[in-house]
């Protein structure tokens, strides 16, 4: 069962992370939209798996009522935050994830790859790193845009970068059992931002948020990921299922 469920994460981070476009994510209402983010869940789930089950037209069923709820859900409630909205979405996506992996637990083993081992572990490792940097770029994102006003002007999509190089940065510490040096990370970028922040309060506090923000979904999911590969096949060099 845990080998289908690592390979269904993997599809359906590929999905929601990688393949959707913002015209996708932002025209979710028009029917085109939708047909085609449900083909670019179900694709990736048959390649992840290795596998035509017709359970995974199912899966891609429930991930676009899934949806359509939380578009509904969204025009219901245009003044609430996004981010108890997008949190809740991924948790629902999670769990059809689950079920799917209880109803169907040979998916894995049945599919084409099922003979290789190593595939879950691998595979585990990418989709944590696509929810550690991608995931978390949305997730911050919709958490700041309150306070988008105080937000410091640099690079274009600098920010985003950032935030994307720390998180990856915080997920190969934990993995490789190094997780002292994320205070050096935050250290260092305490230093780098000092100057740019200077007194200006507002600013400070939206610097304080993202960073402690960011640090923290890089931790959550990061050692998430540690504990799912504690129960797949370790890849061996270096081991870091353990």
């Amino acid at each position: 069962m845990i080998e289908t469920f690592s390979a269904l994460l993997l599809a359906h981070a590929l999905a929601d992370f990688v393949l959707q476009t913002r015209w996708i994510a932002t025209h979710k209402a028009n029917p085109l939209a939708m047909l085609i983010h449900t083909g670019t869940v179900l694709v990736p789930a048959v390649l992840a798996t290795g596998s035509a089950h017709p359970i995974l037209i199912g899966l891609a069923a429930v991930h676009m009522a899934i949806d359509l709820c939380k578009l509904l859900a969204s025009r219901a409630l245009p003044n609430r935050h996004g981010l108890a909205l997008f949190l809740t979405d991924q948790a629902l996506h999670l769990a059809s994830l689950i079920v799917i992996a209880q109803m169907a637990p040979d998916l894995w083993s049945s599919g084409f790859y099922g003979a290789l081992a190593y595939v879950p572990a691998l595979m585990t490792l990418v989709s944590g790193l696509i929810i550690a940097t991608r995931a978390g770029g949305f997730a911050i994102g919709i958490l700041m845009e309150p306070w988008s006003d105080a937000s410091p002007h640099g690079l274009p999509n600098g920010g985003r970068a950032i935030g994307h190089l720390e998180r990856g940065l915080i997920f190969l510490l934990i993995l490789s059992d190094l997780a002292a040096g994320i205070g050096f990370l935050i250290a260092a970028k305490s230093v780098l931002r000092f100057g740019s922040v200077g007194d200006d309060r507002a600013l400070s506090e939206y610097v304080i948020i993202g960073t402690l923000a960011s640090f923290g979904w890089a931790i959550v999911t990061s050692t998430g990921t540690v504990a799912l590969l504690s129960f797949l096949t370790p890849l061996g060099i270096p081991d870091l299922s353990h």
